[in-house]
C-alpha cells in the first residue's frame, strides 16, 4: 500500500527541528530540552507505589518496606493512587461542563450567547421531564441549564444521562454499585476514601474509580458536549486545513488553545467583524487568521472550519514560527512554558481563566456577560502587536493538509441516512452501520482518543495505528489530539479513502465519507458513547458484543484516566499504549486488566496495556475479530 501522498512523522519532526533551530538563536527552551532533563523518571512513580497522602512519609514499597507507615500495602497505595488520579481528571471534565452550563443559562435573545440548536434544547427538556409547549426558548434553556447544573450536587438519585444507555449496561452499573451520584459526590467522596485510614481495599478503590469516571462521561462530560451544540450548532460535516501550515505569514495570526468553546467562539465570531479587520489592514496586515490547538482547535474547527494548527505536543511550535501575534488560552493541557517561550518573540500570551493563571502572560479575565468585550480587546491587543513582528524570526513551515471534521451523533446518521432506501428502512438510526458490519464489510470499529505524551515517538503511535486499522477494514473515530493526529498527517481527506482495505473504501466513497470521523474534542468522548449505546440498541445486542475498542495510545492526563474508566465501564474494552502508573500492584493490574476478575466481571470490558505499538495494534484486530466470531458473523 502506497502511503507517500500522506504527511509523514519524519516530514513533522523535520519541520519542528527546523523551529527549534529558530528557537536557540533566541534562547528559548523546549519540550524536548525538559524531556531530557526530567530523564530518567522516577520508577517508584510509574509503578505507583509511593504514596504521599499524610506526612508521616513519603513511604515508598520495596521489598525490605512491604508495607507504608500506616500499614497500607502495596495494592491499596497504587489503587488509591489511581482512583486520586480518575478523581483529577473527573473533575477536571466535569468542571468544564459546569462552564457550558453556566454559558447556556446565560443566554438571551440578542446576547452574545444565544440558542443555535433549538431541537436539541427540546429534546433534551422532554428527555429530562421537563414542559416544553408554550415555552420561551430562552426560558427553556435557563430551565435546562439549571437542571443541568443541580446534576452536580443534588441529594438524591444518580445522573439523569445513564438512561441513554441500554438496559442491559444501566443494569450493570446497579448490580456493580458504580451508579454514579451527584458529580461532584463522586469526585468528593474520591478524595475521603483516599485520604489516610480510609479506603486500602483494591476491589472497592478500582469500583469508585469506575463511578467517577461515570460520572463525567455520562454527567459532566456530556452536559458539557451537548450543551455546546445547543449554544453553537450541532457538529455537521465542514472542511478545512491542518498542520503548522495553517499559519499565515501576511496575516495576524491568533491562537486559541485550550477546551471551553466559550472563549473560542467570541474569538472566532469578532475576527470577522468588519472595524476588526479594517483595524488589522491598518496595520499592514490582510487580515486576520485564528487557528485552533488542542481541543479548542477541535471544537472551532467542527463548527465553524477554522484550521488546525496542532494538537497537545505542537502547542510551542506555533510561538517558534515568529508569526503568532497572540496565543490565547482557556484551561487544561496548556504549557506554563508559553509565558516564556513567547517573552523570546514578540508573541502576547493571554491567559483568560482564572482557573489557569500563569507567569509571563496577560490575564484578561473572560467572563460570559462581557464575552464581546473581552473578546475584542484579546482580538486589539493581537492586532496591534503585529507591527513588532521580527521578520528574521519568521519561518511557517510547508505543511498543510485538508480535512473533513464535525461527525456528531447526529451527523453520522444523517450520512447513513442517504444510503438507506427511505420505503424500506426507518431513518435516522444506526442499523446501517450494523448491516455493514454484519456483512463483513466493515470487520469492526476503534474509538481512538487521547494525548500527546513524550514517552511515545509523538503521533506516530495515532497515525500507524490508525494505517494499520484502515488496511483492515476497520473504521476509526476519533476525538482530542488523536483527531489532529490523524488530520496532521492527511487521513481524514475524503482522498484517504484509497489507503484502506477494500471493504472500508468501498464504504467510505458510497456515503462519501474520510475512513476517519472526526467527532470533537476530548469532552465529546461522550459522544462516542451515545454512539455505542444507540448501535447496540439498533443491533439488538449489548454493547460489550459490538466489534468495537477503545485505544488512548499517547494518553497522558488524568482525564485520560477517567475517560478510560468511563468506557470499559461502558462495556468497551480499551486499549493503552503507556501504563497507567498501576503495575507495581499484581491485584490492582488484575482488577483493571483481568479477563475474569474486577472490570471485566463488573462491566464486560477491560484494559489491555501494551508500549509496543505493532502488538497493540494486532491485539485490536484479534479483539474485533474474536467478537464476530462469539456473534457468528
Amino acid at each position: 500500500m502506497d502511503w507517500d501522498r500522506l504527511i509523514t512523522v519524519e516530514q513533522m519532526e523535520a519541520a519542528t527541528n527546523e523551529l527549534l533551530e529558530t528557537g536557540k538563536k533566541v534562547g528559548a527552551d523546549s519540550w524536548q530540552q525538559r524531556v531530557k532533563n526530567q530523564t530518567p523518571h522516577c520508577g517508584f512513580g510509574e509503578a505507583g507505589t509511593c504514596c504521599r497522602i499524610c506526612s508521616m512519609g513519603p513511604c515508598r514499597i520495596t521489598p525490605k518496606a512491604p508495607r507504608g507507615i500506616c500499614g497500607c500495602d502495596v495494592h491499596g497505595i497504587v489503587g488509591r493512587n489511581y482512583l486520586r488520579f480518575t478523581a483529577g481528571g473527573a473533575a477536571t471534565h466535569s468542571d468544564h461542563g459546569r462552564q457550558i452550563c453556566h454559558t447556556l443559562y446565560q443566554a438571551k435573545e440578542g446576547g452574545s450567547y444565544q440558542v443555535k440548536d433549538p431541537e436539541k434544547l427540546k429534546k433534551i427538556a422532554a428527555e429530562w421531564g421537563i414542559e416544553t409547549e408554550g415555552k420561551d426558548i430562552y426560558d427553556l434553556a435557563h430551565e435546562v441549564a439549571e437542571t443541568g447544573l443541580l446534576e452536580y450536587g443534588k441529594p438524591f438519585g444518580v445522573q439523569r444521562y445513564l438512561k441513554r444507555a441500554p438496559e442491559h449496561t444501566q443494569k450493570l452499573w446497579h448490580d456493580a454499585g458504580i451508579e454514579p451520584r451527584a458529580i461532584d459526590r463522586e469526585v468528593s467522596q474520591s478524595l475521603h476514601m483516599t485520604h489516610m485510614g480510609c479506603s486500602s481495599l483494591p476491589e472497592a478503590l478500582i469500583k469508585q474509580s469506575l463511578r467517577a469516571g461515570l460520572s463525567d462521561g455520562w454527567g459532566g462530560s456530556m452536559m458539557g458536549t451537548e450543551f455546546s451544540d445547543i449554544l453553537f450548532g450541532t457538529p455537521r460535516p465542514v472542511d478545512t486545513t491542518a498542520n503548522i501550515g495553517v499559519m499565515e505569514k501576511d496575516m495576524v495570526n491568533i491562537i486559541v488553545h485550550g477546551h471551553d468553546p466559550s472563549l473560542s467562539e467570541m474569538i472566532v465570531m469578532y475576527s470577522q467583524d468588519p472595524e476588526m479587520v479594517a483595524l488589522a489592514k491598518s496595520v499592514g496586515a490582510k487580515g486576520i487568521n485564528i487557528a485552533g490547538v488542542c481541543c479548542t482547535g477541535n471544537e472551532v474547527a467542527m463548527r465553524q472550519g477554522i484550521p488546525m494548527a496542532g494538537n497537545f505536543l505542537q502547542q510551542e511550535n506555533v510561538v517558534l514560527t515568529g508569526a503568532c501575534e497572540a496565543i490565547v488560552v482557556d484551561v487544561q493541557c496548556i504549557f506554563p512554558a508559553l509565558g516564556p517561550l513567547s517573552k523570546c518573540f514578540h508573541t502576547k500570551f493571554i491567559t483568560t481563566s482564572p482557573i489557569a493563571r500563569m507567569p509571563d502572560s496577560d490575564f484578561i479575565e473572560f467572563h460570559e456577560d462581557t464575552a464581546a468585550d473581552n473578546a475584542k480587546a484579546i482580538i486589539r491587543m493581537a492586532i496591534e502587536n503585529f507591527k513588532n513582528r521580527k521578520p528574521e524570526l519568521v519561518n511557517i513551515p510547508n505543511l498543510k493538509t485538508k480535512a473533513r471534521v464535525g461527525y456528531s451523533v447526529e451527523a453520522i446518521k444523517k450520512e447513513l441516512d442517504g444510503v438507506c432506501n427511505s420505503h424500506v428502512d426507518a431513518l435516522g438510526t444506526l442499523k446501517p452501520l450494523a448491516d455493514v458490519v454484519k456483512a463483513g464489510v466493515l470487520r469492526g470499529a476503534v474509538a481512538m482518543v487521547g494525548c500527546n505524551n513524550p514517552k511515545v515517538r509523538p503521533d506516530t503511535a495515532h497515525i500507524e495505528l490508525m494505517k494499520k486499522l484502515l488496511k483492515n477494514d476497520i473504521i476509526v473515530i476519533v476525538s482530542g489530539c488523536s483527531a489532529q493526529a490523524a488530520a496532521k498527517a492527511g487521513l481524514m481527506d475524503l482522498d484517504a479513502a484509497e489507503y484502506c482495505g477494500e471493504g472500508l473504501k468501498r464504504v467510505c466513497k458510497l456515503v462519501g465519507i474520510p475512513p476517519i470521523l472526526h467527532m470533537g474534542s476530548c469532552v465529546d468522548i461522550s459522544r462516542m458513547m451515545i454512539l455505542a449505546s444507540d448501535l447496540a440498541k439498533d443491533w439488538g445486542i449489548n454493547i460489550s458484543q459490538i466489534p468495537l475498542c477503545g485505544c488512548a495510545p499517547e494518553w497522558m492526563s488524568e482525564k485520560a484516566v477517567s475517560i478510560g474508566n468511563y468506557v470499559v465501564a461502558t462495556g468497551i474494552d480499551t486499549y493503552l499504549g503507556v501504563d497507567p502508573y498501576s503495575k507495581g500492584s499484581s491485584e490492582i493490574t488484575e482488577l483493571l486488566q483481568g479477563e475474569t476478575r474486577g472490570c471485566k466481571e463488573w462491566v464486560e470490558a477491560h484494559f489491555v496495556v501494551d508500549t509496543n505499538i505493532e502488538s497493540l495494534g494486532d491485539k485490536m484486530i484479534a479483539a474485533i475479530e474474536a467478537k464476530r466470531t462469539a456473534l457468528g458473523i
